[in-house]
């Protein structure tokens, strides 16, 4: 047994789909050299960044031609990923591809058949380890994606493993998290006591375990905002600038969230001197950012009707964020906007909105003949260029007005404590001027020198998942509606792995029983021995066994399916033959007697062992052509989780049974010697 498992992810997003590559210490290797403090902490998974590789463009685009998804998009993914990984350890390594905002909007059929078409793809020219497709390549809700965010962020920041030195008051030891790209935003983060109590029905469970096989819980508020991300936002915004110019005749339109004099289409593209007719609307940039922050307020949709105490965007109902403890890290958006162009040489500077807005003032307001100069004698970089330039402005003050306004992270540089909505404390804003990640909100792209992905998260999950428990009735490992444990495991709860997939204990209970491991006791992994006798490159004898017990059972069905009068005839040759062959030896005195044993007498029923196999191990049968396996649909969420998400076990059971036959006087002889094999 190798002491190093792998996992590979495919993050499928709208604009191309990138793969990571994760390694993890074997559980129990780990388990029994690991140290009190090691006991204690969640596996130790590694990374690098030569083992992420980004293709584009999305899968999205492959809805009319499902059929060539495979060779001309994943195949690049999966020569990437055997690059990496030791042959040997493919077999065991679980293949996850998650998809996001560009597969959402597809029409459920569209969808469904390009899941399906990855799956057969992936079951065929691999060898990964794809038990439950429905569980493995799926579409993911903006929830989950953000809640795995939480988990990779706060895996990264030790806010899991040591909650003794991530002490934040208020017996609240984790961190928030915010992600944005170009059609939605993400926030995730735990309540303090308080709150958590008042808005159980809101909050996520979520359960991991830990090396020593306890598990640990966590009650999580996670939220998604749909038509939020920078370039949904820029649309809506350019909408509303139409609308409120009065339409027809209006030609060019002033955009204060443009750099002085910059002219682009209103679908933001740049427009040469003299390549816009006079009568297409346009934009004309003048670079007023205070004007700009105004006009892009209304988007947040503040003014929908807030039922409760507190309220998020578009009146969303969450608890309140307690800022004395909840310290937000936030991504992709939220990193590129604050850091390409004003943090250029200030990587590990916090944010400070006081600073920052001067900053992007100062930038908007310049001509864009300027910008563009300084873009090509690459000031910021090589990284910027032009597009990047032209959308900084909007981006900047939707971000600014999401995190000020919207969420409520309070205006460090600008006011203390007692001027924000939300809870905060002048020692925090204290702590925001050299504290590292007890800032209100820090922007990040990497911790400890690790990209944070929610892909790193869901890893995580997973891993903890493969260690065996404590004892053997123990809490599943997932995430679903925050219910009570005596209440059972919610209808919808998602377990982070379906191969070596616990079973439950009856229904409705919230526990499983026997180890979630996939390992017996000598080492050995018991779910893949069928699937190896068949696969290219094992040794011959392993497969030898695998090949008899079918031909066996192909022989026998093949007999049985000929009816009685054609197994009579056959019968009646085989003893002929025989019976002339002995002759010749014994003489026709040698006293040898003759049953008929198939259409006289009693015989003994006869079964073949039920032989099953889990739905990691159904590959097999796709490469060698008797079989092509069922395949998932859309992802596990809500009550799909239950049918998906479950892990549920697509084996194969073969199994034949011969009733005994009655002698040729018994009245049941004629109807049982018909009688159909048992169903499959």
């Amino acid at each position: 047994m190798s002491s190093e498992k792998y996992g590979a992810i495919l993050d499928a997003g709208s604009s191309g789909t990138r793969i990571h590559i994760y390694r993890w210490q074997d559980p129990v290797q780990a388990h029994a050299k690991a140290s009190k403090a090691q006991l204690s902490a969640l596996p130790k998974i590694i990374t690098k960044k030569k083992w992420a590789k980004k293709i584009h463009p999305g899968i999205s685009t492959f809805a009319d031609k499902a059929d060539l998804v495979g060779p001309d998009h994943l195949a690049e993914l999966f020569e990437h990923a055997l690059d990496i990984i030791p042959k040997n350890a493919i077999p065991g390594t679980p293949l996850f591809l998650l998809a996001t905002a560009g597969m959402r909007l597809l029409p459920d059929r569209e969808r469904r058949q390009l899941l399906d078409q990855i799956c057969t793809y992936a079951r065929r020219n691999t060898e990964f380890l794809l038990p439950d497709c429905g569980l493995h390549i799926q579409v993911i809700s903006g929830e989950t994606e953000g809640l795995y965010g939480w988990i990779a962020a706060n895996y990264l920041l030790g806010g899991f493993d040591d909650p003794a030195k991530h002490d934040h008051g208020k017996e609240h030891h984790t961190y928030g998290f915010l992600d944005m790209g170009g059609a939605s935003a993400q926030i995730a983060f735990a309540p303090n006591t308080t709150e958590a109590e008042k808005h159980a029905e809101d909050l996520t469970l979520l359960r991991m375990r830990r090396l020593d096989g306890t598990a640990m819980e966590f009650g999580v508020f996670v939220t998604t905002w749909l038509g939020f991300g920078v370039n949904q936002a820029r649309i809506r915004y350019v909408e509303k600038m139409v609308e409120a110019s009065g339409g027809d005749g209006v030609v060019e339109l002033p955009d204060p969230c443009l750099p002085v004099g910059l002219k682009v289409t209103l679908e933001g593209k740049e427009i040469d001197s003299g390549g816009q007719k006079r009568d297409e609307p346009h934009l004309v940039g003048t670079g007023l950012f205070e004007e700009c922050l105004s006009q892009t307020y209304p988007l947040l949709a503040k003014d929908s009707p807030c039922e409760h105490v507190s309220c998020l965007l578009t009146g969303k109902n969450a608890p309140a964020i307690d800022f004395d403890v909840n310290h937000f890290v936030g991504v992709s958006e939220y990193w590129h906007t604050t850091h390409e162009i004003f943090e250029a040489t200030h990587d590990t500077k916090a944010y400070d909105l006081l600073t920052y807005q001067q900053r992007v003032k100062e930038f908007c307001g310049q001509s864009w003949n300027s910008i563009e100069d300084l873009v090509h004698s690459h000031k910021w970089g090589k990284k910027v260029d032009e597009e990047t330039a032209m959308q900084v402005c909007f981006k900047a003050s939707w971000l600014i007005n999401v995190l000020h306004n919207g969420i409520g992270i309070p205006r460090i540089g600008i006011e203390t404590g007692g001027k924000s909505e939300h809870n905060v404390t002048e020692e925090v804003v204290e702590a925001a001027k050299g504290k590292g990640f007890l800032d209100p909100f820090q922007p990040v792209e990497k911790i400890g020198d690790v990209e944070v992905s929610w892909t790193l998260g869901k890893m995580v999950l997973y891993a903890s998942s493969q260690i065996p428990p404590a004892d053997n009735n123990v809490l599943a490992v997932g995430f679903g509606s925050n219910t009570p444990a005596s209440a059972g495991l919610p209808p919808d709860f998602e377990f982070a792995s379906s191969s070596g997939h616990p079973q439950l204990l009856g229904s409705g209970s919230p526990t499983v029983s026997a180890p979630s491991s996939n390992y017996s006791l000598d080492g050995t992994d018991p779910t893949q021995w069928h699937d190896s006798l068949w696969r290219e490159g094992d040794a011959v004898p392993r497969r030898i066994p695998g090949i008899l017990l079918f031909l066996a059972i192909f022989a026998i069905a093949a007999f049985l399916l000929l009816g009685r009068e054609r197994r009579g005839k056959i019968w009646r040759n085989i003893k002929n033959t025989g019976q002339k062959g002995k002759r010749k030896i014994l003489g026709p005195s040698g006293g040898i007697t003759y049953e008929r044993v198939m259409e006289e007498g009693p015989t003994a029923d006869f079964e073949l062992g039920s032989v099953s196999s889990d739905d990691d191990d159904m590959g097999w049968r796709a490469k060698s052509g008797f079989y092509d396996p069922p395949v998932g649909g859309v992802g596990a969420s809500g009550a799909n989780a239950v049918r998906s998400g479950l892990g549920a076990k697509v084996g194969s059971r073969e199994r034949l049974s011969l009733a005994g036959r009655s002698r040729n006087g018994s009245p049941n002889r004629g109807a049982r010697a018909r009688s159909p094999l048992p169903p499959r």
